[in-house]
């Protein structure tokens, strides 16, 4: 994955009429949503906490470009950042405490915006336990399959729509790309390669926080992960259970700035996932490749375009260099039609719009809980599988906390 793809070809490849109903469907949600319930407001408590991963992503102004939302009230248990806050959303009320703004405001949804992960579970529970109707929390989604199944279940009792924000699962051109591969598009399918952004945070750091991307795109394509095989290093030593410190962001104890993990997919074709301290570079780090006899398709997470592809076997040399082609929401080489798809995306809009749609349809967000814990899983069982010396560890895991923790 040492290549950036290059300008489209001019040449356009049209859609089928299944491929543009599926892509308009996906990707016209905010139409609906205007259509079957333009008068409601969803009333929206936001919770960061300033020095301690602050809002996120923009999980704070996400919600002044959704018609269908209005921000309530905001929670920062720092009273300057608070103060910032509050100025910042149009001067709504602020609380030190969100169990407070909670019990006060009653706000229908929630969003759990700070990136240090060790908050999410608490906050989100307490949400649930406020009767809230639906919550959208920064990735990644907590820090343990346990804390996953807890925040799940109080869920479910209480039919609280949980959404992820990774935000590109939200991406109109994913129903596209699936039905391109379903339709042979690249061959038969190889494999899932993926690469991290492998800065600084190279290794298990990446694997977790900015890998959950590419999991979580993985898990999509491929289905739920049978099973998992891992190898962590610490410049280039087999990491031991004595290396773990507490991890960037509040992920809790981890190790190992060199990661290489398979996964074994439900439809089959496995999943290969490495990450290397400051291996990486601007402009070729951080995606995923889907690889097949015929053909190579290519997502560079949050960027626009997100997805390309490119003809011709992948591991036969020619003297005709292939070219990179877009992949849009109507299809091959067709320039992106929906205006300002790029702002949707990355502001999070889309998915705030898909989990209010949720909730009016009751059915799951696009990135649900379960989605979430997903990634959660398929990061810990690299870890699990280490520690067992590479052992194959079946999925989901009967263990479900960090397998970091010395037993």
């Amino acid at each position: 994955m040492s290549h950036q793809p290059s300008s489209p070809s001019p040449t356009p490849h049209f859609i089928t009429r299944r491929q543009f109903t599926a892509s308009s469907i996906a990707c016209c949600a905010s139409t609906s949503l205007l259509a079957s319930d333009a008068k409601k407001k969803f009333r929206v408590g936001v919770v960061g906490h300033t020095g301690r991963g602050d809002y996120g992503h923009g999980l704070n102004t996400m919600w002044l470009g959704i018609p269908e939302a209005e921000i309530a009230a905001v929670a920062d248990p720092v009273p300057k950042g608070l103060a910032s806050a509050t100025k910042l959303l149009g001067g709504v009320p602020g609380f030190e405490d969100y169990r407070r703004m909670l019990k006060d405001v009653k706000p229908d949804l929630v969003a759990i915006g700070m990136r240090h992960v060790d908050q999410h579970h608490e906050v989100a529970m307490a949400a649930i336990d406020a009767n809230v109707r639906g919550i959208y929390i920064e990735k990644p989604f907590c820090r343990s399959p346990e804390e996953a199944d807890q925040i799940i279940a109080a869920a479910k009792r209480k039919n609280v729509k949980v959404a992820i924000a990774h935000r590109n699962r939200y991406h109109p051109v994913l129903p596209v790309l699936k039905q391109l591969i379903e339709e042979g598009a690249i061959g038969r399918l190889l494999e899932y390669r993926m690469r991290g952004k492998e800065d600084t945070r190279g290794g298990m750091l990446d694997l977790w926080v900015l890998g959950s991307h590419l999991v979580n795109l993985v898990h999509y394509f491929a289905g739920p992960p049978k099973a998992c095989s891992g190898t962590v290093l610490i410049d280039q030593r087999p990491a031991k259970q004595g290396d773990a410190m507490p991890g960037a962001e509040g992920i809790g104890l981890m190790a190992g700035n060199e990661v290489h993990a398979r996964f074994e997919m439900t439809n089959g074709v496995p999943a290969f996932f490495e990450s290397i301290v400051k291996a990486g570079t601007v402009a070729a780090g951080f995606g995923l490749q889907i690889i097949g006899t015929e053909g190579t398709i290519d997502l560079r997470i949050d960027r626009e375009p997100l997805a390309h592809i490119r003809r011709g076997s992948p591991f036969l040399p020619t003297a005709e260099v292939q070219s990179w082609e877009i992949v849009s929401s109507h299809g091959i080489g067709i320039v992106e039609p929906i205006e300002n798809l790029g702002p949707r995306v990355a502001k999070h809009w889309l998915p705030g719009e898909d989990l209010i749609q949720a909730i009016n349809d009751d059915r799951q967000p696009l990135c649900s809980g379960e989605d979430g814990a997903t990634t959660i899983e398929m990061a810990t069982a690299v870890s699990t599988s280490h520690l067992q010396n590479g052992a194959r560890i079946e999925l989901p895991h009967n263990s479900r906390t960090n397998p970091w923790l010395s037993s």
